[in-house]
């Protein structure tokens, strides 16, 4: 290969999504690989439009649709599903916010309907019941976004090349790495979630940690991804661990099960009383879950930034450098957004959605470094 006019640093689906982007410009794109895996290979690996604020609204629905148009080329390993996400309302309040997240849906021309106690049972029999009902977002999905990320590199090979390596240093066009090589290019892309602190100190991120579980095959136990309405505070919680009720089906027949929520800590170990503090919630929503056999359960740190949304575009103190991090627990729905956003940012083309939202000008105030 040619020098590359692009280095990405990161092969998760981040990276991935952008070199592939990237590629489709015509660059010629060097990815360096640490093989460390990441937020990539430990998240729950769903593509969910969320509706927090109004540029998290954009992303996620862009992005979402954009998976569903990359789905029919998809190899089957990818897993994806369009399975929907079924928001569940616990009592009447929580159904009172299901309508309003209806309104706001339909307002951004997404198909969703809200489903009364009744059809939520038939919808979801394993569900308890006193359930007060739910909102069917049809339009969202899941797929195993380590698979995913592997293909999305491998859909332009005359185009990008993936190096194993670590990279320790950036300066101006070079990246450094561990085994003392240099690379050059007039661009470099920053995709590497928390370990972009330690290349660039002072981005304002920390780690979000999330414990995951996944239980052996029950075909037919569960059609949609559920998650408790409660979730949306409970994942933009600044401070203080939180759990909240989050389920998915796999086209395995295995459930995925979580979630949980503990700041700034890098210690990667299961914890047994957040574990079980998790899945009582789950139990809670679901009885039915006590009796299957869980197989394995992980945690994995989200790179998350102080207003929930991604870094991206040029560092405005590096000219050769840009970003494409903190993306917390929405990497996998928001990659192929990222990716059109960063592609064309990066050739001095119009972006598919406002930019401003996700700059790092944003944090102005947060000293947002110089390059280690």
């Amino acid at each position: 290969m040619q020098e590359p006019d692009v280095i990405v640093i990161g092969a998760g689906i981040i990276g991935a999504a952008c070199a592939h982007a990237l590629a489709r410009t015509g660059r010629r794109v060097r990815v360096i690989d640490s093989g460390m895996g990441g937020a990539t290979h430990a998240g729950m690996g769903h593509l969910v439009v969320m509706d927090d604020n109004a540029a998290e609204m954009a992303l996620s629905q862009y992005s979402v649709a954009a998976w569903a148009a990359l789905s029919p080329q998809m190899p089957a390993d990818c897993a994806y599903q369009a399975c929907g996400t079924l928001w569940v309302a616990a009592d009447a309040e929580e159904m009172a916010g299901a309508e309003d997240k209806r309104a706001r849906l339909v307002q951004h021309g997404l198909a969703c309907a809200l489903l009364n106690a009744q059809q939520l049972a038939q919808a979801e029999p394993g569900l308890r019941s006193g359930l007060a009902g739910g909102l069917l977002v049809p339009g969202d999905g899941t797929l195993y976004a380590p698979n995913a990320a592997r293909w999305l590199l491998g859909l332009v090979p005359e185009k990008i090349t993936v190096q194993p390596g670590w990279v320790t240093r950036i300066e101006g066009n070079t990246a450094l790495l561990q085994d003392g090589s240099r690379l050059q290019a007039p661009q470099l892309l920053l995709a590497t979630g928390l370990q972009a602190t330690q290349l660039v100190p002072g981005l304002p991120m920390r780690p979000k940690k999330g414990h995951l579980v996944i239980t052996d095959r029950y075909p037919g136990t569960l059609t949609h991804q559920l998650v408790e309405l409660g979730y949306i505070t409970s994942a933009h919680h600044s401070e203080g661990p939180s759990v909240a009720f989050n389920v998915q089906p796999r086209p395995t027949g295995q459930l995925l099960i979580g979630s949980s929520r503990q700041f700034d800590t890098d210690d990667r170990s299961v914890e047994p009383a957040m574990l079980a503090r998790m899945l009582q919630r789950a139990v809670s929503y679901m009885p039915g879950l006590a009796g299957l056999n869980a197989i394995r359960s992980w945690t994995g740190l989200r790179p998350a930034t102080p207003d929930s949304l991604p870094i991206l575009g040029r560092h405005p103190a590096h000219e050769h450098l840009w970003l494409a991090v903190g993306h917390e627990g929405l990497g996998v729905t928001t990659a192929t957004g990222t990716a059109d956003m960063l592609a064309a940012l990066m050739s001095d083309a119009p972006p598919p959605l406002d930019h401003a939202p996700y700059a790092l000008a944003r944090f102005s105030s947060t000293r947002t470094g110089a390059l280690a």
